[in-house]
């Protein structure tokens, strides 16, 4: 895409994020953002060993393909959304989120938030639909699949919802 935009005299600089899903035997573009897009990113950046501000700063400046690779850790990452009840169409906002304790138990977890704010007690509230993403880091699919679910099943949010399919495959 980005020799293609080349080829056409309108070279890209900046961040180009491919969406891609597995297809049978084939791997085919749902989109592409000129941003990271997450939950896709929040399970990919946790693996990156090179520093990321200085792989943004080649790219904002055309530096980019002077460096080395991205180097990433040797691990397997799952990454799971706990979104509000009635998302994606109208999710409800205001309910508090509990756990978040004992989530942060399970080992190499990280919770990104997305659609969350704290009441003046300190309780956290869902203020929107993909509330926060979790993220497990392995050795393998299976452990960080186990990993995540763990945490996610410690988290409690009335009408909360999140998909339990992710990484099935891979892990079995």
């Amino acid at each position: 895409m980005v020799r293609q935009l080349e080829h056409e005299d309108t070279p890209f600089l900046g961040l180009l994020y491919c969406g891609l899903i597995v297809d049978g035997d084939r791997i085919r573009v749902i989109e592409f953002n000129a941003r990271f897009g997450d939950p896709e990113t929040q399970v990919v950046l946790p693996r990156l060993v090179t520093p990321l501000p200085g792989l943004l700063f080649a790219a904002a400046s055309g530096e980019l393909g002077g460096r080395e690779w991205p180097a990433f850790a040797d691990r397997a990452a799952v990454g799971v959304v706990l979104a509000s009840e009635g998302y994606p169409d109208a999710p409800v906002p205001g309910r508090p989120i509990y756990g978040f304790g004992d989530a942060q138990t399970v080992p190499e977890v990280r919770i990104d938030h997305a659609a969350t704010r704290t009441r003046e007690d300190g309780t956290m509230l869902a203020s929107g639909g993909r509330v926060v993403t979790v993220v497990a880091l392995a050795d393998d699919f299976r452990e960080a699949r186990s990993r995540v679910y763990a945490a996610v099943d410690a988290l409690d949010l009335e009408g909360g919802q999140y998909r339990t399919d992710i990484a099935d495959r891979v892990a079995r």
